[in-house]
């Protein structure tokens, strides 16, 4: 036993130099923004690392920095856990430290692939940031995936977050780790001080690339919408409480039907958030007839609860003028331990819900991704919550001529969780070229254009509504059309000519 603590120590002792820079990384994450601080914590990580480390070796340190870097960058994942303190705020440092080590796994395995890759010192700073791109491409992916905390999300906000209308994250990520990469490969073994430049050259020419496209004049709408977007600031921990869930109804429609300010004209289109009213599609007594009451004479759409076929269901209900539900969107796309237990309806039948679960047993998952006609409305694409940070979601045909979002970042505290999800957002309307409209609960709140930028907001844990026009939409961008694959296939021959040049050296020297 003894032993085993000893070894713990040393373990953790040797890690913590590497925790640190990894940590300083997370700093350019939203909402501070350090960008310029994730590009330095990377270089001092690289500086850190022992030159020609071994696979293994490579692996430790690798992971000691993701730990690092995802217990700062991924804090909010407390909040959930403290609604209820009394009940599950002991699980909140568990359930830290199980999703910071979780995450890091990825980037051991980015550091035990740039080992095997580099096998010498020489090439193993650009090893790491290729391999590192590619470890986040398969935590987008692996086990339903969690895109979260990406590198390349520190550029969200600056020019350079344009590029992912091209690369879309991939991209981005490899701007982050490349330059330091660079660096790095201009003071190893020898300063080469035309390959430390061109680096920093690469990422000047991206920020004024798309400085300029962001000067550019935004396109014209193409659909006469006026948006009332509702945000009710509903507290998780009152938000169902039997005492205060029928006053936040009540304040949903006093919002609704608040006149619009002088000179605004009237909504076309009502938005509320995520689960916003407390009772089901399917039983709401007079619900219904009192938000088109509230409409008056506009469409609402709601975030509401829905059963069907003995499943519950997350969903999205469009309301016409006499409350009747046009549309019907369910979330595909669940939290796990969340929403739904993994694998505990397969193997145990239903009745084990998710942790935000309202419903005892749980969501069921809709069929998926789908664009949806909204008549004088457009084609909507319509997200709800942790949707909105997949990518892969938001490409789908036919191309729609608006995104919706609604959420409940009540569950992300009040600082860093819901900025970060509001950024994703950002990055999804320049991925797709398509303005995005995000109605949160307790903020924030949201009209975005079609290149991220935002036109229109209502900030965190305040009750109000946000009237403004939709913006237009640009032409489809090349991300929009050609996906991942052409980033994924150069992260693939980035490495392969890596891998090859290494050996090729070794070769020779064994040769000499």
């Amino acid at each position: 036993m003894a032993s085993r603590w000893r070894r713990a120590r040393v373990a953790l002792w040797t890690g913590l130099p590497f925790a640190v820079p990894g940590a300083v990384m997370a700093t350019g994450q939203a909402p501070l923004g350090w960008w310029w601080a994730t590009l330095a914590g990377f270089g001092a990580l690289l500086w850190l690392l022992p030159a020609g480390a071994a696979p293994r070796a490579l692996a430790g340190r690798m992971f000691a920095a993701g730990c690092g870097y995802f217990a700062l960058a991924l804090g909010w994942i407390v909040h959930p856990f403290m609604v209820e303190p009394l009940v599950h705020g002991w699980m909140a440092p568990f359930g830290l430290a199980a999703m910071a080590g979780g995450m890091a796994l990825f980037w051991a395995l980015a550091g035990g692939l740039a080992g095997w890759l580099a096998l010498t010192g020489r090439t193993q700073p650009m090893a790491l940031a290729v391999a590192l791109v590619g470890a986040e491409a398969l935590r987008g992916w692996l086990f339903g995936g969690f895109p979260w905390a990406l590198a390349g999300h520190v550029w969200i906000g600056t020019p350079v977050a344009q590029l992912s209308s091209v690369t879309s994250r991939r991209g981005l990520g490899l701007v982050t780790v490349a330059p330091p990469a660079g660096v790095g490969l201009a003071v190893r073994p020898r300063p080469r001080l035309a390959l430390g430049a061109g680096a920093a050259a690469v990422l000047a020419g991206v920020w004024l690339w798309g400085a300029t496209r962001e000067a550019a004049p935004l396109p014209e709408p193409q659909i006469a919408l006026n948006l009332r977007l509702v945000q009710v600031n509903a507290p998780q921990h009152l938000k169902w409480h039997p005492d205060y869930r029928w006053g936040f109804f009540d304040r949903h429609l006093d919002l609704t039907a608040a006149p619009p300010d002088p000179g605004t004209p009237p909504p076309d289109l009502v938005i509320w958030s995520e689960t916003s009213v407390p009772f089901l599609l399917e039983n709401p007594g007079a619900g219904l007839r009192m938000i088109a009451a509230a409409g008056g004479g506009a469409h609402v759409a709601l975030g509401i609860q829905r059963l069907e076929d003995g499943g519950y269901f997350n969903s999205i209900a469009l309301l016409d003028p006499e409350g009747m539900a046009a549309q019907i969107y369910d979330k595909h796309h669940l939290v796990p331990f969340g929403e739904y237990v993994p694998l505990a309806e397969a193997l145990l039948g239903r009745g084990y819900a998710g942790f935000a679960s309202q419903m005892l047993e749980g969501y069921s998952a809709g069929p998926g991704p789908v664009v949806q006609d909204w008549g004088p409305f457009g084609t909507v694409l319509p997200t709800i919550c942790y949707e909105s940070i997949f990518a892969r979601h938001h490409r789908v045909s036919p191309r729609a001529d608006w995104i919706l979002q609604v959420t409940n970042d009540a569950w992300f505290g009040n600082w860093a969780g819901p900025r970060q999800h509001l950024a994703q957002a950002r990055l999804r309307a320049i991925e797709t070229g398509l303005p995005l409209v995000r109605v949160a609960n307790t903020g924030i709140s949201a009209v975005i254009d079609a290149r991220g930028g935002i036109q229109a907001s209502l900030g965190l844990n305040v009750a109000g509504v946000v009237d403004a026009p939709l913006p237009g939409a640009l032409p489809a961008p090349i991300y929009a059309r050609a996906g991942d694959g052409p980033m994924l296939a150069l992260l693939a021959l980035l490495a392969a000519g890596l891998g090859l040049n290494a050996r090729r050296r070794r070769a020779r020297r064994a040769e000499g």
